[in-house]
């Protein structure tokens, strides 16, 4: 008696064998690809950085890996601070990862005043010191993010050693889909990025000064920033993760100890 080849057992068989034969694949290219993601993941990461900095132009039609490897190795530093004294602590910087670091409740806090909608803060945060040719530092880079219309913006703020004039504000990254193409993406419009440089942070009381504003005398002033048009949501965005990170349950110890005593 000849089997029957269309069983409902055979025709089983056949699926979860070719499903498991699918997840071994899948599961073996991850694996395999893991470390090359993680690899791109920090390029990406140290090409933004240079950018900030003002040491690399990302805008071209092709950045060389090698470049961004060697100009990174070469003029920065990762160090890290703790957010509750502004004092460094020792730990490799260059791996760490604030968003895991965050989910860590032992090592994070849940902030009072939560602005920019960040929910947790590690303890610890990283900071760029970027030192020129004689290894004196020039730029400093601080990470900050905060929620905009869409999605969570990360940006790197960097300024001069008087940690008040502005260098640059780069968005790198959005969670999700990110912001409204043509609108909120406009944060990576390099003409509003140019707006950023030579703004100061603080007043002559020192208190934070910095506005993204549509009112156009406060937006040509050494403090003020033209918001995005039509992208109001987004530009709030922009300044509540200005007026968090800068303020006392981010970087404002480190600050003051900048301030006060250099980067020793």
């Amino acid at each position: 008696m000849a089997s029957n080849k269309d069983s409902f057992g055979r025709t089983l068989f056949v699926v979860v064998g070719l499903c498991f034969i699918c997840s071994v694949f899948v599961s073996t290219a991850a694996v395999l690809l893991r470390p090359i993601q993680i690899e791109n993941k920090l390029l990406d990461k140290q090409k933004y950085i240079l950018e900030a900095a003002g040491l690399i132009d990302t805008k071209k039609a092709k950045v060389d890996k090698a470049e961004v490897l060697e100009t990174y190795a070469k003029f920065v530093e990762a160090k890290l601070v703790d957010l509750k004294t502004g004092e460094w602590v020792e730990g490799d910087a260059d791996t760490f990862d604030a968003d895991k670091a965050a989910r860590d409740l032992k090592n994070s806090f849940k902030p009072q005043n939560d602005v920019a909608s960040v929910k947790r803060v590690a303890n610890t945060a990283v900071v760029y010191v970027v030192n020129d040719e004689q290894g004196k530092p020039k730029t400093l880079i601080l990470p900050i993010k905060g929620y905009g219309l869409w999605s969570t913006m990360y940006a790197f703020l960097a300024v001069e050693p008087d940690i008040n004039t502005i260098k640059s504000l780069v968005y790198y990254s959005f969670t999700g889909s990110g912001e409204t193409p043509g609108l909120g993406g406009e944060v990576q419009n390099p003409q509003w990025m140019a707006k950023w440089h030579g703004k100061k942070l603080y007043n002559e009381q020192g208190e934070l000064a910095i506005k993204v504003t549509k009112l156009p005398a406060v937006a040509a002033s050494v403090h003020g920033v033209d918001t995005l048009s039509g992208a109001t949501l987004t530009g709030n965005g922009v300044q509540n993760s200005l007026d968090f990170w800068l303020g006392e349950e981010g970087f404002a110890r480190f600050i003051e100890k900048v301030r006060k005593g250099g980067l020793s």
